[in-house]
């Protein structure tokens, strides 16, 4: 199935056209039947030669009726313009055109209506040269009579050919169905209709209802009037709603597949058509079967920044219609370029913003939208129309590779100042660090940690710790000299303070590896676990917690934290009558920083300066 809109000046014989090509009335409304006017949408199909299904939407031509007639080609692939062959080129023909060439449709096919009435070669050749420049270029043209139907079968053959021209439909595109009406059926709810330019809809789906974000249920599917399980683009479709008043739904609403769409109250985009300085400062924006005011600011010469009346479900590459309903006047088209813009709040960042905006095409391209945001989730770029097809740096986060080496180098060299300048601190807290980057993530910090840093406890750490201030180093050497000769000894509490050693300089000792933590304030030196080992396993098995503290030359203070240490890393046993023994004779590694030793990571012995 392919759908097509006709578009043209008011009695220029479009519905006529249209119910002469499949048999069905398209005006919906009796006001327009006895006016003979169309004043809304209509809708028709019929089958061509090639067994092809068309759909026509039979959109209204006078100029008051134009907000109803861009709700109809909105979100339609296809254009049937009709020209009668009596009056030929009219005003609101150049308008409808206008809108066309603004939403970029380019496949087209021209119908020169009332042949029998006057000559159709003048009217063709007016309507191809306002065409040419446009969109939609050069188009097949063929005359016709809906009255007798001469041309008629001319007209089906052209239909079969320009839709053999059509791209494929993006059939696994998420679902945006623009609604075109909203109804009520007794027995079945509501009801909307809408075309559906990709993806595909299935009986009992989920859906989103753009304006307030609530799911919505597929109840039922009808294609063409037929009750279908799976509709797939393109197609005319109406859609029945479980349990969604009628009221909550009207024409420029959306459904959207869940999780797939961005609303958007700000738009950068590309003009083409009335030069971005003489646009008003409010228009109307027309896109799918929407009509939103929005406020216009300049940007540069093409490009101007739009804040919508009421957000919509926009992506990148999406064609909109600027009109100006005051003047009756298409002021030209504008092409989404970003649907997150940064805000222009520093004196000269519009025109910096233009500047950007010049380089930008309105496709969507990953490496670039990655190079102007620096950092930016998968999930936000999907939804703004990026295609995702790189890894995250860290959850659901991605990065410019340059912008990323970069941050790499900065946090070594914001560490390394760190800790410079806080020597007794046991490397950089995390959330200093992310402040510092000027990061949104604090797993951001933690994905960028490579040697020489390493990531602990909540802390970045700054290489192998080699050397510590000269006030604690002197204190630890005067440490060693002092108990050299009885390493199970611990100095007192009072003597670590004379000594200068009080909490943090401890803390920063024991991670340099300068000396071993058993308690709050009982350290040893290091090696001093390998040796209590040695000593132990001399002793008759099993020993004692007496017989441990005599060999090993110490007191109660250090032997009972000293024991306790050598069961939890393996080496020996308690045992159930309080005794123990020595397992294996083997190398220990040292306690790391913190008040229990058992909860640090080892770390191994390194030189005083």
């Amino acid at each position: 199935m392919h759908v097509v809109a006709t578009a043209g000046h008011v009695d220029h014989g479009k519905s006529t056209l249209v119910r002469a090509l499949t048999g069905m009335e398209p005006d919906r409304w009796a006001e327009e039947r006895r006016r003979g006017m169309t004043i809304d949408l209509g809708f028709a199909w019929s089958t061509l030669p090639s067994g092809t299904t068309v759909a026509f939407v039979d959109v209204p031509g006078h100029e008051r009726f134009v907000p109803n007639m861009l709700a109809g080609v909105g979100p339609v692939p296809a254009v049937l313009m009709v020209v009668a062959a009596d009056e030929g080129w009219m005003p609101q023909s150049a308008e409808h055109l206008a809108a066309l060439d603004a939403l970029g449709v380019s496949y087209g096919l021209l119908a020169v209506t009332r042949a029998d009435l006057a000559d159709p070669r003048p009217a063709i050749e007016a309507a191809r040269a306002h065409l040419a420049g446009t969109s939609l270029g050069a188009v097949e043209a063929v005359a016709v009579s809906g009255v007798t139907g001469a041309g008629l079968p001319h007209l089906r053959a052209a239909l079969d050919r320009l839709i053999a021209r059509l791209p494929p439909p993006a059939v696994h595109a998420p679902v945006r169905l623009w609604v075109d009406r909203s109804f009520t059926i007794r027995g079945s709810g509501t009801v909307v209709t809408g075309t559906l330019g990709g993806g595909r809809l299935r009986v009992g789906d989920q859906l989103e209802l753009a304006a307030t974000g609530e799911p919505v249920r597929v109840r039922g599917l009808h294609r063409l009037g037929v009750a279908r399980d799976r509709v797939e683009a393109v197609a005319r479709v109406a859609v029945n709603l479980r349990g969604v008043p009628k009221d909550r739904l009207a024409r420029g609403d959306t459904l959207l597949t869940p999780g797939r769409f961005r609303l958007t109250e700000l738009l950068d985009g590309r003009l083409a058509g009335d030069p971005a300085s003489d646009l008003p400062a409010t228009l109307t924006l027309h896109v799918g079967s929407a009509a939103v005011p929005v406020r216009v600011r300049p940007l540069g010469v093409d490009t101007v920044r739009l804040r919508l009346a009421r957000p919509l479900p926009l992506l990148i590459g999406d064609r909109a219609v600027l009109r100006d309903p005051g003047r009756h006047h298409v002021s030209g088209g504008v092409t989404v370029l970003d649907v997150n813009p940064p805000p222009l709040t520093r004196r000269g960042a519009a025109a910096a913003r233009a500047q950007v905006l010049t380089g930008l095409d309105g496709r969507a391209d990953l490496a670039g939208e990655l190079r102007r945001r620096r950092l930016a989730r998968a999930t936000d770029l999907t939804r703004m129309g990026v295609p995702v097809t790189a890894d995250p740096v860290a959850g659901d986060w991605l990065a410019d590779p340059e912008y990323w080496r970069g941050l790499g180098d900065r946090l070594v060299e914001e560490a390394t100042r760190y800790v410079h300048a806080h020597p007794l601190e046991p490397g950089v807290p995390v959330e200093a660090l992310r402040r510092m980057l000027g990061l949104p993530d604090r797993g951001l910090v933690e994905a960028l940690v490579r040697p020489p840093l390493a990531l602990r406890a909540g802390r970045v750490t700054v290489g192998p710790v080699d050397t510590l201030p000269e006030p604690v180093a002197r204190a630890v050497r005067r440490i060693h000299t002092e108990y050299a000769d009885h390493p199970f000894r611990a100095p007192e509490a009072d003597h670590l303070a004379a000594l200068g050693l009080g909490p943090r300089e401890l803390g920063a000792a024991v991670r340099a590896g300068a000396l071993l933590r058993l308690a709050d304030t009982v350290v040893l030196l290091p090696g001093a676990l390998d040796q209590a080992a040695e000593v132990l396993a001399a002793l008759p098995q099993p020993f004692t917690l007496s017989a441990a503290r005599q060999a090993l030359d110490t007191t109660r203070r250090v032997a009972v934290p000293l024991l306790e240490l050598l069961d939890r890393r393996g080496a020996t046993r308690r045992l159930p009558d309080d005794t123990r023994q020595v397992l294996a004779p083997r190398t220990l590694p040292e306690a790391g920083a913190g008040v229990r030793a058992e909860a640090a990571p080892p770390v191994p012995p390194r030189r005083l300066p």
